[in-house]
This record gives structure tokens, C-alpha cells and sequence, in this order.
């Protein structure tokens, strides 16, 4: 089969999809063997991230069911999942092949956001809407997209935090390793002009990406950034994690297929960390800055995530190559 071939055919699945009964499976044979399968099942992540978001979390919690043994162990998101697949695209796909053939020294962090977050915007128009609404379905979500959009947070009141606090351990994130408040310029990237809900969504995750590290026990580190981004779908259906992981996944499957094992262990035990946690979107975070981090978990019902591979997996493999 040519290259031309096999990317017709994965394109094909990713339009067409699969039920939760073939994501179980998918799951469950992919734990017992890797193989072709893991392509089959990147092209079904793609399906929910570009083409029917009301999907993602019926198959992110049969394949986690499928490949961890057991089920996620949180009610259903009810979405509406009979909705007709919306067309991807061919320019996504242009884009997407293009990435995916672009080499790893040239996809920083940044660049990786920018071109993932690129794609994103490939998808067919009437998405967006459809997105909003799915992620209204999650747990607390539509509560706290009614709080308005997202006041900023400021490094003086963080500053102000006792180094034991959750505003302390925040702030010390930020200041030692040099990082912008927001991760990225909220203003720049136009998130207050983009359509509600989309607009309360995007402009919170960036302002709670590096706190929900912190409090949910996620490393800065790549392997667990693939992580931290399954927790945050599962908290709310975030569009560009859904869009990343597709990316990612598809890239293991094309090109290091022996990989495969350990992204899925890792992003399907952040899934299932997400699910299991209580919604965390919607916390008015100013009211506990300077509360003790075990207290502010405790309080919000977050037990830390259990990696089940060490966190700086790929930094020891980079050095030791």
C-alpha cells in the first residue's frame, strides 16, 4: 500500500468514526497487542477533535475502560451523540500531514501550540458551535462560564502567599522557571471576540493550565504535558487538547508505533484522573490562594496524579542519547 493509500484510508476512518462498543474493543486489543489498531484508533480521536466533539467523551472513556480494565468510574457526559459527523476539511489534513512531517528538534513548545492550535482552526465552521455546546455538557461547566469572562490573575497578589500555599507554590512556578502568567496573550489570540462559550473556555484554561500542574500533580515536564492535556479534556471537553492528542497520537502511530504503550497508559490514566475529579473550571482560586496546597486538594476533592511512568521519561532519554 503507498503513502497516498494509507492516508486516504486513515482520513476515511477518521470521517467516519466508531461507536463506544468498537472504542472498547479498540482499547482492549490494543492493551493485549499493539499494531495497526493504534492507527485506527488515532483516526478515531481525530474523528471526535474534528469532526464530532459530542463523541469525545463516550470514546475516551470506552477506550479507557477497553484498555485499563475498568470503567472511568464517573456518570456519562451527556452530549448529543447522534449528531451527523461534520466534514473535515482537506485543508486539515494538509496541515496535518505537514506537521507530522516536520522533524521533532523543529516542533518546540511554542511552535507545537501554535500549529496545533492552527488546526484547530482547519475544521469546518459550523464546529465551533458544536464545540461550545458539547463542552457545556461536562460537569460544572455552563456554572461557571455564567461567573462572565475571566478576570486576570496578578503575580502581586501571589506574591503575597505564604511559600506552603497553593498561590505560593503558583507563584514560585511562574517567577523560577520564567513563565507568562496566562501561558499565552489571551488579547493577542482573540479569545474575548471568539463566540461564547468559546470565549470564557479558552481564556480559563490558559490562566489555569500551570495552577491545575500544581494542584492536580503535574509535572512541567513533555511526557506529562501529553498528560495534563487528558485531564483538562475530561474536565471540559477542551477543543485544543482534543486536537493535540489526535496530533500526537497519530504521529506515535505513523512513525514510532513501539511508543505506543506508553502514551496510551499515560493519557488514558489522565483521563480517567480527569474524569474522576471534581470540576475544577468554575473555583474562585483568589479565595484560596493562600491556603496550604494539601488543604486546597482536600478541600476540592483532587488526589494528585499517580504517573505510571516517571514524569521526566523523555528529558532522561534526551540526555542519555
Amino acid at each position: 500500500m503507498s503513502d497516498d493509500q494509507e492516508r486516504a484510508g486513515f482520513e476515511a476512518l477518521a470521517q467516519d468514526g466508531a461507536d463506544d462498543d468498537a472504542a472498547r474493543g479498540l482499547g482492549a486489543r490494543l492493551k493485549a497487542a499493539q499494531g495497526a489498531d493504534l492507527k485506527a484508533l488515532a483516526a478515531l480521536w481525530l474523528h471526535g477533535a474534528a469532526a464530532a466533539p459530542e463523541r469525545i467523551p463516550g470514546i475516551y472513556d470506552a477506550v479507557a475502560e477497553g484498555y485499563l480494565g475498568e470503567p472511568v468510574g464517573a456518570p456519562a457526559v451527556p452530549t448529543e451523540i447522534n449528531r451527523r459527523p461534520q466534514p473535515i476539511p482537506p485543508a486539515f489534513w494538509t496541515a496535518l500531514w505537514q506537521l507530522l512531517g516536520e522533524p521533532p528538534s523543529g516542533l518546540e513548545a511554542v511552535n507545537l501550540t501554535t500549529k496545533t492550535a492552527a488546526l484547530a482552526g482547519l475544521v469546518a465552521p459550523a464546529l465551533s458551535t458544536r464545540i461550545g455546546k458539547a463542552c457545556l455538557a461536562y460537569p460544572g461547566a455552563t456554572a461557571a462560564v455564567a461567573q462572565g469572562y475571566p478576570r486576570r490573575f496578578t503575580i502581586e497578589a501571589l506574591a503575597r502567599c505564604p511559600a506552603d500555599s497553593l498561590g505560593g507554590a503558583f507563584h514560585a512556578l511562574v517567577v523560577d522557571n520564567g513563565f507568562d502568567l496566562e501561558v499565552l496573550d489571551r488579547e493577542a489570540l482573540g479569545l474575548d471576540r471568539l463566540p461564547a462559550p468559546l470565549d470564557y473556555l479558552n481564556a480559563r484554561i490558559l490562566q489555569c493550565h500551570d495552577l491545575w500542574h500544581i494542584l492536580a500533580g503535574y509535572r512541567t515536564t513533555a511526557l506529562h504535558e501529553v498528560a495534563i492535556s487528558a485531564f483538562q479534556l475530561a474536565q471540559f471537553g477542551h477543543h485544543y487538547s482534543a486536537m493535540f492528542l489526535g496530533m500526537v497520537l497519530t504521529r506515535v502511530a505513523f512513525e514510532r508505533p513501539e511508543g505506543g504503550p506508553l502514551m496510551l497508559q499515560t493519557i488514558l490514566t489522565a483521563w480517567a484522573h480527569g474524569r474522576r475529579t471534581p470540576p475544577l473550571l468554575g473555583v474562585d482560586w483568589e479565595a484560596v490562594w493562600a491556603r496550604p496546597l494539601d488543604q486546597v486538594r482536600s478541600q476540592l476533592g483532587v488526589a494528585p496524579y499517580v504517573s505510571p511512568f516517571p514524569a521526566d521519561l523523555f528529558e532522561q532519554l534526551q540526555v542519555a542519547a
